[in-house]
């Protein structure tokens, strides 16, 4: 989810560790809890839609061109085995990571941590309140590190809302103690300038790198001032958590004056956002190689060095490309998928009047050598489904599914559902598998969907913002042998060399 208005309320960092007072968080039961959700993080969620664009809704379930509201439909190679709602933590669920038998869920009023083990009955181990979107979640180890992208009164779970242009308020990253699933331990935190909208993980044996995303500075906030064109890095001891601090800030996109070297948007580049920062990043270390998703940027760059990452090649989509959401590297590393979050992930744009060209996915191939490579454009991706003009779709978060000599991933496309699709040829990207709900209303605009939906050992996760954990199986000659592959840990965005 993006949130693009400079008047959105803003953050700043109170230190680089966690006071005693902030190393607090609310660990809730499995049942009900009266955790709150903060109306200072949570994203708008409604809008009345037009009665012309409401009857087009009711005519198209009508006709059977898309599902009823709320109704389930699926491809005849995708079973859905799980749902499990929301419980203790009512706020908008966001991103996914995994480790052995759990399933980590974030959520913008915190987190819940889920045991798979039996993917068709997925049981909750435990939740924890700590408000402050996204609260975008990794985890390594006995670590578990969480973004909070919005300006909060200090850097406890117990934190308000507080205006970004107070010296005194946080945001950043914060890193929980994992090693009992049951009882999570809040152990450190670091401010880092305009938050952590995503993270990314460079883990090492004796450390874990943080590549933190952010954007969206303005002179009136005193910890996020533009330009802000690079990335914060941090460095954090495995065995000594709390001396997490930040070691670098590459600067990605280098150039004259307050608005730095990146895209510079409208009225350049009318309908393009303005890169102030990037929004995500995705790491291949067995290939020492990133891509990062930089608003009105696609860059791919080296990771040799993990402090100081350096930039190979550079490009944009003035055409069709409003905003560079992620980045997917197919196993090869010949390849890059990038996503355009065309509205911000709040609007209709899986629609005949947006087209297929965007809030798509954009293939490029790498082609050449070492610092010499260069990202050269091949196709654009979009479910083949029309939506309802009440439903929010849009490229969104997705995962390899690894068949070794092919290139096939899982994606979210939030009230759109989730594809199954192979770009193999990337010139001609099809897809191959698909689920996807019904509208949530047909007279409003509600803020729903998948968010993320990512493959690991053998399933298909989905964390939907409105109706909770799903677990879907894909049964297709085409991804069978993914079922044999195995990971003990998967942070989507710290892509694994799946056959090494």
């Amino acid at each position: 989810m993006i949130l693009l208005n400079n008047h959105r309320t803003r953050r700043r960092r109170l230190g680089v560790a966690a006071t005693a007072a902030g190393l607090l968080a609310a660990l809730l039961t499995a049942g009900p809890a009266v955790a709150t959700p903060d109306p200072g993080d949570a994203p708008v969620t409604s809008e009345k839609v037009s009665k012309s664009e409401a009857a087009e809704a009711r005519a198209a379930i009508a006709n059977g061109e898309i599902p009823g509201q709320d109704e389930i439909v699926h491809s005849a190679n995708i079973e859905h085995l799980a749902n499990i709602p929301k419980d203790a933590l009512p706020g908008t669920n966001s991103d996914l990571a995994f480790q052995g038998k759990y399933a980590f869920a974030g959520n913008y009023d915190g987190f819940r941590i889920f045991d798979i083990s039996n993917p068709k009955a997925p049981k909750t181990v435990s939740q924890v309140l700590c408000p402050g979107s996204q609260n975008d979640i990794t985890v390594s180890g006995d670590l578990l590190f969480l973004s909070t992208d919005s300006s909060r009164s200090d850097n406890s779970c117990n934190s308000t809302t507080q205006p970004a242009t107070e010296k005194a308020s946080w945001e950043g990253m914060k890193v929980f103690d994992i090693s009992d699933k049951k009882n999570p331990k809040y152990v450190a935190a670091v401010e880092t300038a305009c938050g952590s909208h995503t993270h990314t993980l460079v883990p090492e044996r004796k450390n874990v790198y943080i590549y933190v995303s952010s954007y969206s500075p303005s002179a009136t906030f005193p910890d996020c001032q533009p330009p802000h064109d690079g990335i914060s890095i941090i460095k954090v001891p495995r065995k000594a958590p709390q001396k997490a601090a930040i070691v670098n800030f590459p600067v990605l996109f280098p150039g004259e004056g307050a608005d730095g070297g990146g895209n510079p948007g409208g009225p350049t580049n009318p309908g393009v956002s303005k890169t102030t920062g990037c929004h995500d990043i995705t790491v291949l270390p067995s290939k020492d190689l990133a891509a990062g998703a930089c608003m009105g940027d696609g860059i791919l760059f080296s990771i040799k060095d993990p402090e100081n990452p350096k930039i190979i090649d550079q490009v944009q989509d003035n055409v069709n490309f409003a905003f560079w959401h992620s980045a997917s590297f197919n196993q090869k590393a010949d390849k890059v998928v990038f996503t355009d979050e065309l509205g911000g992930g709040g609007a209709a744009t899986c629609n005949e009047t947006v087209g297929p060209n965007r809030g798509a996915d954009g293939i490029y191939d790498i082609v050449g050598k070492g610092d010499k490579r260069k990202l050269v454009f091949r196709s654009y991706f979009k479910i083949p489904r029309h939506q309802a003009d009440t439903e929010n779709c849009v490229a969104h978060n997705g995962s390899l599914i690894p068949v070794k000599g092919k290139d096939i991933m899982v994606q979210a496309w939030y009230q759109g559902g989730i594809s199954v699709w192979d770009f193999t040829n990337s010139s001609k990207p099809k897809e191959i598998a698909y689920f996807e709900r019904g509208p949530l209303s047909t007279t409003t605009m509600v803020t729903g969907g998948s968010w993320s939906a990512y493959y690991y050992n053998g399933y298909i996760y989905s964390n939907d913002i409105a109706k909770g954990f799903d677990v879907l199986k894909i049964n297709d000659r085409r991804t069978d042998p993914a079922k044999w592959n195995r990971q003990s840990e998967l942070n989507v965005q710290t892509q694994p060399d799946y056959f090494d």
